[in-house]
């Protein structure tokens, strides 16, 4: 395996374990929220960096499916909370 490609693995994943640990810690839904999209993101960094390491294009439909979930997850967890706040006194 390729030296590069394991380093960043290697620092994608522990920055994965942070962002999980975020995730699961909380402590408000807007903190999971962007712990979720930088999730989305080291994903999306990885496979980019595969891909450019080792010289294809075969991950972009996949890249771009994740982006776009992770744009409409967004969305919808603003709607959301916008929505909790105005319903508030």
């Amino acid at each position: 395996m390729n030296l590069l490609l394991l380093v960043i693995m290697v620092v994608f994943g522990v920055a994965a374990i942070l962002t999980i640990i975020r995730i699961v810690r909380g402590p408000s839904i807007l903190d999971r929220a962007v712990a979720s999209d930088v999730l989305l993101t080291e994903v999306l960094c990885v496979l980019g960096a595969e891909m450019a390491i080792n010289g294809h294009t075969r991950t972009i439909p996949v890249m771009l499916i994740i982006a776009a979930i992770g744009v409409f997850g967004s969305i919808a967890v603003a709607r959301f909370v916008a929505r909790r706040d105005n319903t508030t006194p």
